[in-house]
């Protein structure tokens, strides 16, 4: 039986990980520090993802929820550094493109950050419906 959160927590992680890959080597953009933290949070949950749902193991929402709640933090915490001018003494980007750039802006608010915080909130949800269905 295909178990669909598995599935569709897996689909979300392949996203945004081409996403990411796109923006940087297709459209150029620079990835500054913060960018690179939810690259670490985010690319091993495509194999780990990929791994739980061939296999179908159900109790996988244990290992990728520290790193997909985690990665909301740090997606949230980039974005109010984006959209909160006050945040900007407070960035963890000190060297390189300053994490308070906003490559795109789609509508005045959905920016890369924005984006990663998306689907690491889509991905905690599966696991959660996942760890209810347990």
């Amino acid at each position: 039986m295909v178990n669909k959160h598995l599935l569709i927590a897996w689909v979300a992680s392949i996203i945004a990980m081409v996403g990411s890959l796109f923006f940087s080597e297709r459209m150029g953009f620079i990835p500054c520090t913060l960018c690179w933290y939810q690259r670490i949070l985010m690319y091993p949950l495509v194999i780990f993802l990929g791994i739980a749902f061939y296999s179908n193991d159900r109790i996988i929402y244990k290992y990728i929820l520290p790193l997909s709640v985690i990665g909301m933090f740090v997606s949230s915490y980039h974005y109010a550094l984006q959209k909160i001018p006050s945040m900007h003494e407070f960035s963890a980007c000190t060297s390189g493109v300053p994490c308070s750039g906003q490559y795109i802006n789609w509508f005045g608010f959905v920016t890369i950050p924005f984006l990663a915080l998306i689907a690491f909130t889509f991905i905690t949800i599966m696991m959660l419906m996942l760890w209810k269905r347990k």
